[in-house]
This record gives C-alpha cells, sequence and structure tokens, in this order.
C-alpha cells in the first residue's frame, strides 16, 4: 500500500496570490500546498482522488509517469476537477474511468461537454464516466485485471452533499463539515485517515483545527493526516508541534507506504 500527497492545500493553493504572510512567504517546502490530491495504489491498481487544476505541475514533481486506473471524483468544485483535461498523456495506456454521484458528473458533463460526446474531436482526453452511489462499493481494475473495491460515503461541505472515499484500509475526507452517523460504519479499523482541516478559526463548510482533531479522535485511525489546509492554517513546523501522537500535517510529497 501507497498514498502518495500530490496536494494538502485549499481552493487558493498556499502560497495565495497577493499574500505576504509569514505561511505563504515561508521558505520550508512543507508549507507549499498545491490544491488538494492524492494517488492510492494497492496490488498494482493505481487511484486518483480529485484532479485539481494543480494536477499537471503534481505529476512532474512526482516524476512517475505510470497508468492512473481510476480517478474518484469527491465533488464539482473547480478545485478538485479542474485538471482533469490534464489526464491526456495517461490515456495512451488505456481509458482514464472517473467515478462520480450523479449530481457531480452531469457538471462535469456541462462543463467538459467534448470529452462526452458521441464522436468526440481527435486527442482529447479518454476519461468516461462511472456514475456511483454512496455505500455501494464498485471496482477499480487495472490492465493486469487486478482490481480494488472502492466504498464511497456520504459527507457534508456545508450543506452540499459530497463524498469520501474508502479504499482498503485508507480512507479520504476533503472538504468536510460534518458527516451522517452513517457514514462512520465504514470508517471502522482504519491503518490511515487523511482528513480535511481548513485553519484554526471555524468555518463555515470546512473542518476548523479544533474539529479535525474532534473527528480523528472518534474514527481512531491508526494515523491520521490532515489536508485541504489554507494559509490561515499556520506554519507547517508550528503547527506540528501541537498535534497528539499519531495526527500529522500532511504536505505535498508526502509518501506514506505499509
Amino acid at each position: 500500500m501507497k498514498v502518495t500527497v500530490l496536494g494538502s492545500g485549499t481552493s487558493t493553493g498556499v502560497p495565495q496570490v497577493g499574500c505576504g504572510c509569514p505561511v505563504c512567504t515561508s521558505t520550508d517546502p512543507r508549507d507549499n500546498r498545491l490544491r488538494c490530491s492524492g494517488l492510492i495504489e494497492m496490488e498494482g491498481v493505481r487511484i486518483l482522488i480529485d484532479c485539481g487544476p494543480d494536477f499537471r505541475e503534481q505529476c512532474i514533481r512526482m516524476n512517475d509517469f505510470r497508468p492512473i486506473d481510476g480517478v474518484l471524483i469527491t465533488h464539482e468544485h473547480y478545485d478538485h476537477v479542474g485538471g482533469l483535461d490534464d489526464l491526456r498523456p495517461f490515456c495512451s495506456f488505456r481509458d482514464v474511468p472517473v467515478y462520480a454521484e450523479g449530481y457531480t458528473a452531469e457538471r462535469l458533463q456541462r462543463r467538459m461537454p467534448y470529452c462526452f460526446v458521441e464522436h468526440p474531436y481527435p486527442g482529447v482526453p479518454s476519461i468516461p464516466l462511472s456514475v456511483i452511489e454512496p455505500y455501494k462499493p464498485f471496482q477499480v481494475t487495472n490492465l493486469s485485471r487486478h482490481s480494488l473495491e472502492v466504498v464511497p460515503f456520504r459527507v457534508m461541505h456545508g450543506k452540499l452533499p459530497i463524498l469520501g472515499y474508502r479504499v482498503g484500509k485508507v480512507a479520504w475526507i476533503t472538504d468536510m463539515l460534518t458527516m451522517p452517523d452513517e457514514s462512520y460504519e465504514f470508517l471502522q479499523g482504519l491503518d490511515y485517515l487523511f482528513i480535511n482541516a481548513l485553519r484554526i478559526e471555524p468555518h463555515w463548510t470546512h473542518q476548523s483545527l479544533a474539529e479535525a482533531l474532534e473527528q480523528a479522535s472518534r474514527i481512531g485511525a491508526g494515523e491520521t493526516y490532515f489536508i485541504h489546509m489554507s494559509h490561515h492554517m499556520g506554519l507547517h513546523a508550528e503547527v506540528e508541534k501541537q498535534l497528539p501522537p499519531h495526527v500529522h500535517m500532511a504536505y505535498d510529497g508526502l509518501v506514506v507506504e505499509q
């Protein structure tokens, strides 16, 4: 099992344009946060979670050009889907299936109609859409016909229902403010939890640091990593010192392996 954090930042990224705060001007590379995305690799299957506008740069940084077997979309916001067109190079290996619930899939079709017409223009990304539903597991299969089960579950981005995902003993949750009780049933026995923590102060659609710590304690994964962080979260080195054991600040390029 291998999880790579491609981006640990929120919608504006860090540094934020025009900001001279201590985080945005930090020389610690862990304070430089591209838009949030992760890559999960298990049993030869490679699954991308979200594909934001920094995806091209993230791929260049990672320098690991191999097939992507599926893309899991949490929701339709641009910072999570703005890089889907940059999947084109990966379509040289195979079609890259994109998994999203119906509401999100419909909006992707409107936003990128050239990808989903009956006779697409040559060269557009081949990213067939598969509609999924919360709590209904599905399989992602690689070119060697090895499959991984993925379990989508409901989380709430303020009042907007979006998806979190579990793959094996790893769960990825972003942009969450709250979660229905039913979803906790699907988060038992995790080795690794990646979950959003936007900033220190409360926010009306995202978890604060205190709320994320409370969720980490309730879910009880072996190790928890905070993602989707803004510059208001503070300096990586300083916040990391204040976290309890087995809870960490993620950063771009972080690799967790088991």
